[in-house]
C-alpha cells in the first residue's frame, strides 16, 4: 500500500517514462491497448483540458459555457466594498451613544429610469452610520458616499457618490426576473477572509414568503446554497445570463451549512418604485388584521362555511386601519383581488407552487386600494380597503433615530420598542421582558395613530424618589389619573399639573407620588449629578418651552371641584342669557 501511494503521487514525467519501461519489457496486451495509447498520445493536449474541465464539474457555473463568466465580469467592476462607521443609541442612557465601531459589507451601483446613479446595499450594513464610503475594485481611494433612503423593512438602503470620478468605466447591473428553482446563482461581494473580491456558487433551492431577520417583517425571499458570510451583505447575486436577480443580506445560523437568502428582484423594484413615486420610503402596505387559518370541519361550520367555501378568518383588525371600517371579527376572506385564498392561507404561485397571501398584499403600495370577498354569516359580500404602511403599536425599528425621553425629578421615562427590550433584556428578551410589554408586542394595536407605550426605564436616587428605587422598565398607564397616550403627553400632563402632588399609576397597579414644588429643583440636581445635558430629548423640548399654568386660588365651595364650578357659571350664564 504504501508503494502504491508513492506511485500515485508521482510526477506524470516520470510516470510516462515508466509506462514505456513496462512496456518495452512485457509488451502490449491487445491491439485494442495500442490504439488506445496512440488516442492518448494524440489527444493528451485536448485530455488535459477535459481533465480540468471534470475536476470542477460540482461547480454549476464551470459547467456553463464561458460566454456566461463574460457576461458577468463586466458587472464586476460595479460591485463595491462599504465601509461604515456606526454610533448606535444607548437606550439606558437615552441622551448619549455608544462608542463608535466600524464595518465592512458590501454594495453594487444601479441606474435609475432617468439616468440617476445609485448604489444599492443592506440597510443593517449602513443602521445609526455616522460616515459611510465605499471603495471600487482595484482602486486605492475610498469616496464619501450620503444616504438617500433605508428601508428597515425589507433591509435594503440605497447611497450616492457626488464625485463624478468614482462612475467613471463603471457598467451598472441590470435586473433579471425571479429565479426559478435549481438555477445556477453566484453571489458576489466582500466577504470575512480577504480584502479582494469574492465569488461563491449555488443554486436556487426555495422560494418562499420569508422572515427578515433585520425587521421581523416576512416578504418574498429566495433561499440558496451558496456561501454567505458577514461582509457578503449587499452584494448582488447573478443568474447565468449576467443579470442581478436579487441582493445578498442575510444565513442561517446554529448547525445549517449553506442556507443564505436573497432579496428578490420584486422586494427591490418594490422599494425602487415607492422611492421614485415619493421622493422617500413609505413602507411596505398592511391590510391591518390578523387571521386564522379555517382547515377545522368544526371552525367551518360554525361560520356557516360550505364544504366547497375556501378562506380564512379575521381574527382581530386594527382600529386606526381603513379595514376597521369595512371588516368585522369572524368574517371569511375569501378572495384577494380575485384570487381565491385557501384555507392555510395560501395563493397560487406560478406553476405547482404557492405562497402566503400575505406577498399579495406586499406587491401593492401604501394608499392603494384592494377588493376582498367576504363571507359574513354564510353571505357574500365585495368590499373596497385602503392599505396603509405597517403601524405597530411598539415600533419593530427605531429607523435610525435616537430614543426620545423625559426627566422628571429622578424618574426616567422613555419610549419602548423592540429595540429598547433587545438592549434590555438581550437576545432572550422575548421570554426574559415584563408580560406586560410583550403581550404589547405581540398582539397590541394602536387606539390612536400617536399612540406609544411608555415606561419607566429606571429611577436614579434623589430625595424626591426615596423609596422608588426598584421600580424599573415598568410600563405606564395613568398620570393624574388621565390615560397616557404617548410621552409627550405624559410630559404636557406633568408640566401642567397644578395639583400639590403628581401621580403615576404603572401597570402593575403600583403608584409613584412627587411633590409638584420639588420636581424643578430634583430635577435640575439630577441633570447636574449625571451630566444630562437636558430633561428631555429635542422631540420634547417644546413642552417645557412653554409657560406653566398657574395654581388657581379660587375657594371652592364645600363638596365641588374646580371644574364643577366651572360647569356652574356656565348654567348661570345659560339662565341669565336664554
Amino acid at each position: 500500500e504504501e508503494e502504491d501511494d508513492d506511485e500515485f503521487v508521482i510526477d506524470e514525467g516520470e510516470e510516462e517514462e515508466e509506462q514505456e519501461d513496462e512496456d518495452e519489457e512485457y509488451g502490449s496486451d491487445d491491439e485494442e491497448d495500442e490504439s488506445d495509447e496512440e488516442e492518448y498520445e494524440s489527444g493528451e493536449e485536448e485530455d488535459d483540458d477535459e481533465f480540468e474541465d471534470d475536476a470542477d464539474v460540482d461547480r454549476p457555473f464551470v459547467r456553463t459555457a464561458p460566454n456566461h463568466m463574460a457576461r458577468m465580469r463586466k458587472h464586476m467592476d460595479a460591485v463595491v466594498k462599504v465601509h461604515c462607521m456606526h454610533t448606535e443609541p444607548n437606550y439606558s442612557l437615552p441622551w448619549q451613544r455608544k462608542r463608535e465601531y466600524s464595518s465592512n459589507s458590501t454594495g453594487f451601483l444601479i441606474e435609475g429610469s432617468k439616468g440617476q446613479r445609485w448604489l444599492l446595499t443592506n440597510a443593517h450594513s449602513v443602521e445609526h452610520h455616522t460616515q459611510v464610503k465605499v471603495k471600487r475594485r482595484g482602486d486605492d481611494r475610498k469616496f464619501v458616499a450620503k444616504v438617500l433612503a433605508v428601508a428597515f423593512e425589507c433591509d435594503i438602503a440605497m447611497l450616492t457618490v457626488e464625485d463624478e470620478e468614482f462612475y467613471e468605466g463603471v457598467e451598472p447591473v441590470t435586473f433579471g426576473s425571479l429565479p426559478n428553482l435549481q438555477d445556477a446563482v453566484a453571489v458576489v461581494g466582500y466577504p470575512l477572509g480577504g480584502e479582494s473580491i469574492s465569488v461563491t456558487s449555488g443554486v436556487v433551492s426555495r422560494i418562499e414568503v420569508t422572515p427578515y431577520a433585520h425587521s421581523s417583517h416576512e416578504l418574498l425571499g429566495v433561499q440558496i446554497d451558496a456561501a454567505i458570510n458577514g461582509g457578503n451583505s449587499g452584494g448582488p447575486v447573478f443568474n447565468e445570463a449576467g443579470e442581478c436577480i436579487g441582493i445578498a443580506f442575510q444565513a442561517m445560523g446554529g448547525d445549517a451549512e449553506n442556507i443564505g437568502y436573497v432579496i428578490p428582484t420584486p422586494v427591490i423594484e418594490h422599494f425602487l418604485t415607492d422611492y421614485k413615486r415619493n421622493g422617500h420610503y413609505s413602507g411596505f402596505p398592511s391590510v391591518g388584521i390578523r387571521w386564522q387559518k379555517m382547515e377545522s370541519d368544526a371552525l367551518r361550520a360554525s361560520l356557516k362555511m360550505k364544504k366547497d367555501q375556501k378562506g380564512v378568518m379575521v381574527r382581530s383588525i386594527s382600529p386606526t386601519s381603513d379595514a376597521y371600517k369595512h371588516l368585522k371579527e369572524n368574517d371569511i376572506i375569501v378572495k384577494f383581488d380575485g384570487i381565491q385564498i385557501a384555507c392555510d392561507g395560501s395563493v397560487p404561485f406560478r406553476s405547482g407552487e404557492r405562497m402566503a397571501f400575505g406577498h399579495l398584499v406586499s406587491r401593492r403600495y401604501a394608499g392603494e386600494r384592494i377588493e376582498l370577498e367576504v363571507l359574513r354569516k354564510g353571505r357574500l359580500r365585495k368590499v373596497t380597503v385602503r392599505v396603509d404602511a405597517h403601524q405597530p403599536l411598539m415600533r419593530l425599528h427605531d429607523d435610525g433615530n435616537d430614543p426620545s425621553y423625559l426627566v422628571v425629578a429622578g424618574l426616567l421615562f422613555t419610549v419602548c420598542s423592540e429595540p429598547y427590550l433587545l438592549s434590555e433584556y438581550g437576545e432572550d428578551y422575548g421570554t426574559e421582558s415584563p408580560t406586560k410589554l410583550l403581550e404589547r408586542l405581540e398582539y397590541g394595536y394602536k387606539q390612536t395613530l400617536d399612540e406609544e407605550i411608555v415606561v419607566l426605564s429606571q429611577v436614579l436616587a434623589c430625595d424626591a424618589t426615596l423609596g422608588y428605587e426598584s421600580h424599573y422598565n415598568a410600563m405606564v398607564t395613568k398620570c393624574n389619573g388621565v390615560e397616557v397616550r404617548n410621552l409627550r403627553h405624559l410630559a404636557t400632563l406633568i408640566w401642567e399639573c397644578t395639583d400639590d402632588f403628581v401621580s403615576m399609576t404603572l401597570a402593575k397597579g403600583d403608584v409613584i407620588v412627587l411633590e409638584t414644588a420639588a420636581i424643578e429643583e430634583s430635577t435640575q440636581e439630577i441633570l447636574k449629578s449625571h451630566a444630562i445635558p437636558s430633561p428631555t430629548s429635542p422631540d420634547l423640548a417644546d413642552v417645557f418651552a412653554a409657560p406653566k399654568p398657574k395654581k388657581s386660588t379660587r375657594k371652592l365651595k364645600k363638596g365641588q371641584t374646580r371644574r364643577a364650578t366651572g360647569r356652574n357659571k356656565a348654567r348661570r350664564r345659560v339662565k341669565a342669557n336664554p
